[in-house]
């Protein structure tokens, strides 16, 4: 098959291209390389893609339709999966506009472009954060997410919002998953996992929000990238609900799909697999809740077991191991 990806020099478009690179398909990767972060980073993860014979990548903002319709046109991809955003729950307090421009405008160009495509499947990276402060577990897709707590949530619920207006007008074949606290090798440096090994490594202080009593549900980068490959070939169709729970729309072919294990760690017990892992202890600097954080995540995996016969299981000591060698290898060509 053919995938026009966003995001591919990003930490979960890197690894899902060269899954499917590896796989036999063909990529399109499109990327801003935007200096949020460590642009040596993402600058060694595209140059792992582009030694691929099957893979092309193009330079450029969301914001540039023309760009992006003119990469989407002479491609004509079966599959477009929406990866690239402005992430970052926190960064989200200092410069929301970032999240105006990319989550939203460059999504409606997403939207526009797939339109005019006729894409086949249109694939859309959304968040745990839009159930925001849920107090009921596991989060369910059918469960109220009206209440995000940042404009990072509110940018990724929103860009839902005008996916499903478009799968209804234009009857584009859209799915929208939920991503659930994604770690693991070349990751993010602003996420725990990143900042905790790198602290620990240069005997510094961990910072640890919420006194340490908040849980997440973490999904290894693996088991992530297989699920959004095996819903790639589950399209939505308008009537053809797979079970009982299936989020599919009643006004056209949409709907969420969670991607999480549904076996959520305290932040704590988190800490103390790293320590086992460097077999050292952290230094912890323990803090109150920051804005905007919520005090757990926990998905319920049932959708995406009935859509695709399986769900993420790899154990948080074994990803977290798979992360500290691969930093370890590499620190010296990204830090």
């Amino acid at each position: 098959m053919r995938f026009f990806i966003t995001g591919t020099a990003g930490f979960i478009g890197f690894h899902l291209a060269r899954k499917l690179l590896q796989d036999g398909h063909e990529v399109v990767g499109y990327d801003g390389m935007t200096p949020y972060y460590s642009l040596r980073l993402k600058e060694a993860r595209n140059a792992g893609l582009v030694q691929f014979p099957a893979f092309r990548f193009v330079e450029g903002m969301l914001e540039d339709k023309a760009l992006l319709s003119e990469t989407v046109t002479s491609f004509k991809p079966d599959v477009i999966v929406h990866l690239a955003a402005q992430a970052g729950v926190r960064y989200s307090l200092e410069n929301p506009k970032a999240y105006l421009d990319s989550n939203l405008i460059g999504s409606w160009n997403i939207l526009e472009i797939a339109r005019e495509a006729k894409v086949g499947h249109l694939m859309l990276a959304s968040t745990s954060s839009v159930y925001g402060a849920n107090p009921d577990i596991p989060f369910r897709e059918i469960d109220k997410a009206d209440e995000p707590l940042t404009f990072y949530a509110a940018s990724k619920k929103a860009m839902e919002a005008m996916a499903h207006s478009y799968a209804h007008l234009y009857k584009i074949p859209t799915t929208a998953f939920r991503f659930f606290t994604v770690y693991g090798p070349w990751g993010r440096p602003d996420m725990a996992l990143f900042k905790f090994v790198k602290a620990m490594i240069d005997d510094q202080e961990i910072e640890v929000y919420g006194e340490g009593k908040m849980s997440r549900d973490f999904t290894y980068i693996d088991d992530l990238v297989d699920s959004i490959a095996d819903l790639a070939s589950v399209q939505p169709v308008e009537g053809n609900r797979v079970a009982s729970i299936d989020t599919l729309s009643a006004q056209g072919p949409f709907r969420t799909v969670n991607l999480g294990g549904g076996q959520p760690v305290g932040l704590l017990d988190f800490i103390d697999v790293i320590e086992r892992v460097m077999g050292k202890p952290a230094r912890r600097k323990m803090l109150p809740m920051q804005q905007g954080d919520v005090p757990r995540t926990f998905a319920s995996p049932d959708l995406l077991l009935a859509l695709t016969g399986r769900k993420p299981e790899t154990g948080l000591e074994v990803g977290v191991e798979a992360f500290v060698r691969w930093y370890l290898d590499h620190r010296a060509e990204i830090d």
